[in-house]
């Protein structure tokens, strides 16, 4: 008898000695995001906190939370990189299941669960991939039927009828014969993180689809080692899943704008475009860090790559700013 995949991604991912909980290695051994891909993402997001900052009126304290952290890297590469006067006044905070990584800055505050109460900008990438969730799929009678899989194999099988709210789940945001994937939980998660922000803002940063585009198959998969593997749920890969980036954005309850990382990066200066060979002769060394640059900066705006992610942006209590602060 297997279990649902809700389940076994949170045993695998979460356990006692999940994927992500284990301190012997981290995520970025097995798979590459923003964050690791270049200092111009961290770069960007500093952008965004200080116009968020000036949206707020500068307050004495201001809350960075960092969801999903990781090992601490984005969270650690923001301060390095906020102006000084702004860096005094943050309350940095890293939302992670994992032990606090040895080493990491004392300023960074490591827990569990989202603050309660956030005047500031909460930041979450490639977080809501890794929240667990359920697996259905139409049996030959057109029943919506829960997926049960082995931990050890993988192996699937066609378990009891779908809970009734999942059900309602997929009529309303998943429609159709065919597999789905229940993002009821990660909509609770994001509702709940969005819920905390008293004034400021959200950023989820994830990849993900829209109702118009729901895959046939589902986008559960794994990773080990920079390899996409078969999602087995045995606690050695990552296990994740596409997020209904829609379906988040309405359980949030709060207005929202929704771009893809290549149109929201381009907008905060990082566009990718070649320096001038002009440059290459007045100014080798720069023309190499300029080229370098535009390299780092294809990779995180490329569509087919990182640059397809969605970026789904909340304001609360910013007034007219709410939705355009970039």
């Amino acid at each position: 008898m297997g279990l649902g995949w809700r389940s076994a991604m949170q045993a695998a991912l979460y356990g006692s000695d999940g994927f992500f909980v284990r301190e012997s290695e981290g995520p970025h051994d097995h798979f590459r995001t923003s964050v690791h891909s270049s200092p111009l993402f961290a770069g960007a997001i500093a952008r965004l906190v200080a116009r968020v900052d000036e949206a707020l009126g500068h307050p004495a304290a201001f809350d960075l939370v960092d969801v999903g952290a990781g090992r601490g890297e984005l969270i650690t590469a923001l301060l390095a990189t906020l102006p000084e006067e702004l860096a005094g006044r943050v309350r940095a905070t890293a939302v992670e299941i994992a032990p606090r990584p040895a080493g990491l800055d004392s300023a960074v505050r490591w827990r569990r669960d989202v603050p309660e109460r956030i005047t500031g900008l909460l930041v979450a990438t490639e977080w809501l991939d890794n929240v667990p969730l359920d697996v259905l799929e139409t049996d030959d009678d057109g029943r919506l039927r829960t997926v049960l899989v082995d931990p050890a194999t993988g192996a699937e099988t066609l378990g009891p009828e779908a809970d009734p709210a999942d059900r309602l789940w997929a009529g309303r945001w998943w429609p159709g014969d065919g597999r789905v994937e229940v993002g009821r939980p990660r909509d609770e998660a994001w509702a709940e993180a969005v819920g905390a922000i008293e004034r400021g803002a959200a950023l989820c940063v994830d990849y993900g689809h829209v109702e118009a585009e729901r895959p046939v198959f589902g986008t559960l998969t794994g990773f080990r080692q920079g390899r996409q593997v078969p999602p087995v749920p045995d606690g050695g890969c990552d296990v994740t899943a596409h997020v209904a980036m829609d379906a988040v954005a309405a359980a949030a309850g709060v207005p929202h704008r929704m771009v893809r990382q290549r149109e929201a990066l381009r907008a905060l200066g990082v566009d990718g475009a070649r320096p001038s060979l002009e440059t290459a002769r007045t100014d080798p060394v720069g023309y190499l860090r300029a080229l370098s640059a535009a390299g780092a900066a294809a990779e995180l705006t490329d569509p087919a790559g990182l640059g397809g992610h969605w970026w789904l942006w909340h304001g609360v209590g910013l007034g007219d700013h709410g939705t355009m602060l970039w």
